[in-house]
């Protein structure tokens, strides 16, 4: 098998995100948690290898080493070509870690220059003469702006990424893009001549991400969010690089145990949470009451519910709540205990009979899945845009295996997202 495209993702959420757009054109996906520790020549491989980081907030040099093992594996595995994913939000600090890494995957493939478009118009992400909007909003309107890791105060994208890197930022804005493929190229090719490495690119809706993609489906490396690496697939089979090749993923069979873990807190989370536990049984988790009391409580609670029932656990909360958490444990603190105890209360739903596991955020899923043992998973039907089903094995146990990005799904997506698996 030849790897048309080697990707690698800076969370767990995002991974899954990516894969199940590039699983949408039918061709053969991989998703892989972690670097595997196995040489790809022991690994049956696929055209398209999705390794999963958890180094979105990780220090910058530990994104970059992490990263650059990544990129030599997928290397060794044949790819040519290589995508580096990040979120549509385009989550990061001032130190990074979007930038840095990029421009470090750049050096080790002798490039250029690349692209940063993290639009996803079929989540409301757009980007427009380089400012980022979530919806209408503009993004330091958005709520994300109240992120507990990445607040993000700043929509131009241009601003943000200029004291992440060391080489010159641009724009390819969507007067451009909108004119096609070669106005596109000869727009790349001027900016490239002027010594701008890192440029941004206008997407407003799918047709602007085929345009974009068509256009640097052959840059040795590209970077954005999943939607525009979705057009790929199409375009490679069109330059007879590629065929449809992938079997139907064969569901497992599933014990009726489910769970939902959330440790998310953003708006829509918050919203679903809200619906969900309407309905459900739920334990709300509190930073404060873990770092003094551990998560007994919540074990003993979950020991109570039977394995079949509907039931959450959160950590979710509104901003003024995480806030002042965070200012009497600190950020990082606050948010270690809550991945700590969602690993734990996972571990123990799957020994205790779940195999349908529902989790939202991307620091909670990575907590979790490595909790679970989790090395690989097989793509699903998607729930909503960017978030599909996956099988996985976990302790050799089938398990049916959802990561939800924070604001992605609507307001009953835990519900919808059960009942998918009930009706198939």
């Amino acid at each position: 098998m030849t790897v048309v495209l080697g990707c690698i993702a800076d969370d767990f959420t995002g991974a899954t995100d990516l894969a199940g757009l590039l699983a949408r054109s039918g061709v053969r996906v991989s998703l892989r948690l972690g670097v595997p520790e196995t040489a790809p020549g022991e690994l049956e491989l696929s055209s398209f290898e999705v390794i999963a980081l958890k180094c979105r907030t990780a220090p910058v040099e530990e994104a970059i080493a992490e990263t650059q093992a990544a990129l030599a594996w997928l290397q060794a595995a044949g790819a040519a070509r290589f995508f580096w994913k990040y979120c549509s939000t385009f989550d990061s600090t001032a130190k990074g870690n979007i930038g840095p890494v990029a421009e470090a995957l750049m050096a080790r493939l002798n490039s250029d220059q690349t692209i940063y478009c993290p639009a996803f118009p079929e989540n409301g992400r757009s980007i427009f003469m380089g400012n980022l909007f979530v919806g209408e909003q503009p993004l330091h309107e958005s709520p994300m702006k109240d992120h507990p890791l990445t607040p993000m105060r700043d929509s131009n994208l241009m601003r943000l990424l200029e004291p992440q890197v060391t080489r010159k930022v641009g724009l390819a804005n969507r007067l451009v893009v909108d004119q096609g493929v070669t106005a596109l190229q000869n727009r790349l090719e001027a900016l490239r001549r002027e010594g701008v490495a890192h440029v941004v690119v206008d997407a407003v809706a799918n047709a602007d991400l085929t345009v974009i993609a068509e256009a640097c489906r052959n840059m040795p490396l590209m970077t954005g969010g999943s939607a525009v690496a979705m057009p790929l697939p199409a375009l490679y089979m069109a330059d007879g690089v590629l065929s449809a090749d992938a079997p139907k993923p064969v569901r497992p069979s599933l014990a009726p145990g489910q769970i939902v873990l959330s440790g998310s807190c953003s708006a829509m989370t918050r919203k679903q949470v809200s619906a969900f536990a309407a309905d459900a049984n739920a334990f709300k988790l509190d930073p404060l009451a873990l770092a003094s009391e551990g998560v007994q409580a919540a074990r003993d609670w979950l020991a109570q519910q039977p394995a079949e029932a509907p039931k959450i656990i959160y950590a979710t909360a509104e901003p003024a709540e995480v806030a002042a958490g965070q200012d009497k444990l600190g950020v990082e603190k606050a948010g270690k205990l809550v991945e700590d105890a969602l690993a734990d209360l996972a571990v123990q739903a799957r020994d205790s009979g779940a195999r349908r596991f529902v989790v939202a955020g991307g620091e909670t899923s990575g907590a979790v899945t490595n909790a679970l043992g989790v090395k690989q998973m097989t793509i699903g039907p998607e729930i909503a845009p960017g978030v599909p089903w996956t099988w996985c094995d976990s302790a050799g146990q089938d398990i049916a295996l959802t990561l939800k990005s924070g604001n992605f799904g609507q307001e009953d997506f835990f519900a919808r997202a059960l009942e998918m698996l009930d009706a198939q």
